[in-house]
C-alpha cells in the first residue's frame, strides 16, 4: 500500500527504457562525469511517475547533493546494513515553496522540534507530492496545510529554480540513512506583500503547529548572509552590517502567532559533522536560495 501511495523517482538515461531509482542510487552521482555534485536534468511527472533526464548544459534545471551527502559515500558494507524496508523505499519526490512577495520577501519556517525528520530546522514550506497532483498542485496545497496561506494557481506564478537531493540523516557521521528524496524548489511570485499576509487577509498566515514551530520573512540582505554560511564549508560568514537578532513569529502549540527575535548567529549556522544537529537552515534550503538570489538579479537586468 505504501508505494501505491507515494510518487517516486525514475531516471533515465542515454535513451534506455526509465527505471525506478533505488534507495541507495545517488541520482546526481547517476547523471554526472566524474563524481560531480551538481548536474543539469530535465523533469516530468507522467502517471505518478516523476522521471528524470540529462539535460545539455544550460538547457536544463539544477541538480545537486551536498559533498558529504551519505548516500555518496556510502560503503557496500554500510548499504547491506540498512534495513530492507528502507532499502525498498525507492526515492521519493517533495516540493518546497520558495514564496517571494511583492516587495521581495521570501517565507522560511521553522519545523517543529516534534518532527522525525530535519526537527528544529529552517525550511520553506513543502511536502511530499500526492498521486495524481501536479507539482504546483502539490506545493499550493502544503503551502496552505503548513502556514494557512491560501494561493490560487492564478494568482501566483510558478518557476522550478532547482532539484535538490535530500539524505536523513544529512550526514553518515549521524547514522545510516533513513530517508532519500528529491527536493523539487518551486518559486511562487506573488502580488501581495508580506504585511499583507496578515490574519486579517483571506490569505492568512496561521501556521499548523504540528509542522511549524515559527515563521519568518526573509530579505535578500539576510539571505546572502544565510547562503555564504556554506555547510561542510569554512571562513568567515559574510553578515553585510546585519543586526544581532531578526523579528520572527513564534507559533503556540494552539497556533498562535506571538512576536519574537532571533539571533542571526541561529540561521547562519552550518550543519555540525558530529553529535546532535542544531537549530539552522538546511542545506537545501541555502542551495534554493542561492538560485533566489540569481534570479532576482536576472528580473532587475
Amino acid at each position: 500500500m505504501d508505494k501505491m501511495r507515494r510518487i517516486l523517482v525514475y531516471v533515465c538515461k542515454d535513451g534506455a527504457a526509465q527505471q525506478r531509482a533505488q534507495f541507495v542510487q545517488s541520482i546526481t552521482g547517476h547523471f554526472s562525469d566524474g563524481g560531480r555534485d551538481e548536474v543539469e536534468v530535465n523533469c516530468s511527472l507522467d502517471k505518478n511517475q516523476f522521471v528524470l533526464h540529462r539535460a545539455e548544459r544550460g538547457r536544463g534545471i539544477p541538480l545537486q547533493r551536498p559533498a558529504f551527502c551519505p548516500i555518496k559515500h556510502l560503503s557496500v558494507t554500510e548499504a547491506s546494513a540498512i534495513p530492507l524496508d528502507v532499502q525498498q523505499r525507492g526515492i521519493d519526490v517533495g516540493v518546497a515553496i520558495i514564496l517571494q512577495t511583492a516587495n521581495q520577501r521570501v517565507l522560511l519556517t521553522r519545523r517543529a522540534k516534534e518532527l522525525r525528520i530535519f526537527p528544529n530546522v529552517w525550511v520553506p514550506p513543502g511536502g511530499h507530492v500526492e498521486p495524481d497532483e501536479t507539482l504546483l498542485d502539490a506545493g499550493l496545497r502544503e503551502l496552505q496545510e503548513e502556514t494557512g496561506l491560501k494561493l490560487e494557481q492564478q494568482e501566483v506564478s510558478p518557476k522550478i529554480l532547482g532539484l535538490w537531493e535530500s539524505v536523513y540523516p544529512p550526514m553518515l557521521s549521524r547514522g545510516l540513512p533513513q530517508r532519500h528524496h528529491i527536493v523539487i524548489y518551486m518559486l511562487l511570485l506573488s502580488s501581495l506583500t508580506c504585511d499583507s499576509l496578515t490574519p486579517s487577509c483571506c490569505a492568512s498566515l496561521s501556521p499548523s503547529p504540528a509542522e511549524v514551530s515559527a515563521c519568518l520573512w526573509a530579505d535578500s540582505r539576510l539571505v546572502r548572509a544565510i547562503v555564504s554560511a556554506v555547510d561542510g564549508g569554512e571562513g568567515e560568514v559574510q553578515v553585510d552590517g546585519l543586526p544581532g537578532s531578526i523579528s520572527v513569529s513564534q507559533v503556540s502549540t494552539e497556533g498562535a502567532l506571538s512576536d519574537s527575535t532571533l539571533p542571526v548567529s541561529v540561521l547562519i549556522s552550518r550543519a555540525p559533522v558530529s553529535g546532535p544537529d542544531v537549530e539552522r537552515v538546511s542545506t537545501g534550503t541555502k542551495f534554493a536560495l542561492e538560485l533566489w538570489l540569481k534570479s532576482l538579479e536576472t528580473s532587475d537586468l
